[in-house]
């Protein structure tokens, strides 16, 4: 490898500190690096050019924002945990300058997740949007602590409206985050199913769903006051009365270099469903 990326969490002091560290191993090496904090998208993306890999060092919220920065460019990542669970990252602190001379020399294996895409239809105060999320899209109710109406279509068909806190479409790295917390179903990480989950429905269906990839999810918003269009939990959007969003599978994917085996995820899934570390 001749170029890495160092994207860290800016907000703990320790992300920083950790960059740094791997900045004057890889210099070292002969590896060119840039360091940039992962907040700041479009000063990553334009520094992506003939970089080999990326190095998100923070928690599963950093590497969202990494993968916002790469994509459409198929750079992988590889995540140094200093958050609390960490189901995204590869590496804890500790085995980051163990184990990166590894991947240095090539060693390792890609793990490539499906990703969704969602267009926020145009208004006519604006042209439609186009958003790519790793873990969810997710409709729900603004600052007001209020139900919202969210009607539900699948390729097409009316399936139901839901009266609720909001709606999540979830891929399946997503499926061990917000969506599990609303009560939905954990799927292997390289699936290419979705997951369509109701957020405290009340009166209405509670069901989730597990969808194939090829499927087409619309929701329209039908609300007295103003809902939100959140992406991967930190893109947020006002939507208004009428609003809709498609969702469907999108055509980029993330891939991460990993150097741990293959087989160690219900392992580790179930050391962090229990807390360990």
């Amino acid at each position: 490898m001749n170029k890495i990326g160092v994207l860290y969490h800016p907000m703990i002091e320790a992300a920083f500190i950790k960059a740094k560290q791997l900045q004057d191993f890889l210099v070292a090496n002969g590896v060119s690096i840039w360091l940039c904090s992962a907040w700041e998208r479009e000063k990553a993306k334009a520094q992506l050019n003939d970089t080999d890999l990326i190095l998100s060092v923070g928690g599963d919220g950093t590497i969202l924002r990494s993968a916002q920065a790469v994509v459409p460019e198929m750079i992988p990542i590889t995540g140094i945990n200093l958050g609390n669970l960490g189901f995204m990252t590869e590496l804890s602190t500790d085995e980051a300058l163990e184990k990166l001379p590894a991947l240095l020399a090539g060693e390792g294996w890609i793990d490539e997740r499906a990703m969704l895409e969602a267009e926020l239809a145009a208004t006519d105060q604006e042209p439609p949007r186009i958003f790519h999320a790793l873990n969810d899209v997710v409709v729900a109710r603004g600052a007001i602590a209020r139900l919202v109406r969210i009607e539900a279509s699948i390729d097409g068909q009316y399936l139901a409206t839901y009266k609720a806190d909001g709606v999540i479409v979830a891929t399946a790295t997503g499926s061990t985050g917000y969506s599990l917390a609303a009560g939905g179903p954990i799927l292997y990480p390289q699936s290419k199913d979705s997951l369509l989950i109701p957020i405290t429905p009340h009166l209405s269906s509670a069901y989730a769903l597990v969808l194939p990839s090829k499927t087409m999810v619309q929701l329209r918003v039908m609300v007295t006051h103003e809902a939100t269009l959140s992406i991967d939990g930190h893109i947020n959007l006002p939507l208004s009365d009428g609003a809709m969003i498609t969702v469907k599978h999108s055509p980029n994917t993330v891939r991460f270099l990993r150097i741990h085996p293959q087989n160690t995820f219900y392992r580790s899934l179930e050391e962090k469903l229990k807390g360990k570390q």
